[in-house]
């Protein structure tokens, strides 16, 4: 799993076990990089609901809160965006199946728009197999210009 370019300052390349707690501690690495890389408090906002919203899926969903399976977090960035990947080790997904969450038989639904929300927060969003099992998400933020 290679995300960072070279001409990318690495802010965080680190393991998480499968916890609830691994999550408030990613979002926190994540956010101080964020803020690091000087995005503005919307963008922080963002950011920070788009890469939390994806740990919570890596630890529930992929590894399903599974000791032995771990998440891993890599946050890198250039002078006007930041690269968060996350990973986990579990059975993947088909992310084609995923129900619509804007569906009216879906609109009650406790669970199920994780995926449509890190898409609206997130520049970029590629979710792929990772190798060789589980699934990689990539969210790619890029600053707002300023008028």
């Amino acid at each position: 799993m290679q995300l960072r370019e070279e001409s990318e300052k690495e802010y965080v390349n680190q393991q998480f076990e499968s916890t609830l707690d691994s999550v408030d501690r990613a979002e926190s690495l994540i956010m101080s990089a964020a803020e690091a890389a000087g995005f503005d408090e919307d963008d922080l906002h963002k950011i920070g609901m788009a890469a939390r919203e994806c740990m919570v899926n890596a630890v529930v969903h992929g590894n399903r809160y599974n000791a032995n399976k771990k998440v891993h977090l890599q946050v890198s960035g250039g002078d006007d965006y930041i690269k968060i990947l996350i990973a986990d080790q579990g059975e993947g997904f088909d992310i084609a199946k995923l129900p619509d969450p804007l569906a009216e038989e879906n609109l009650l639904r406790h669970s199920g728009r994780g995926i449509f929300l890190i898409r609206a927060f997130m520049d970029e969003v590629d979710v792929r197999p990772a190798s060789p099992h589980g699934t990689e998400v990539l969210l790619v933020k890029k600053k707002s210009v300023s008028e």
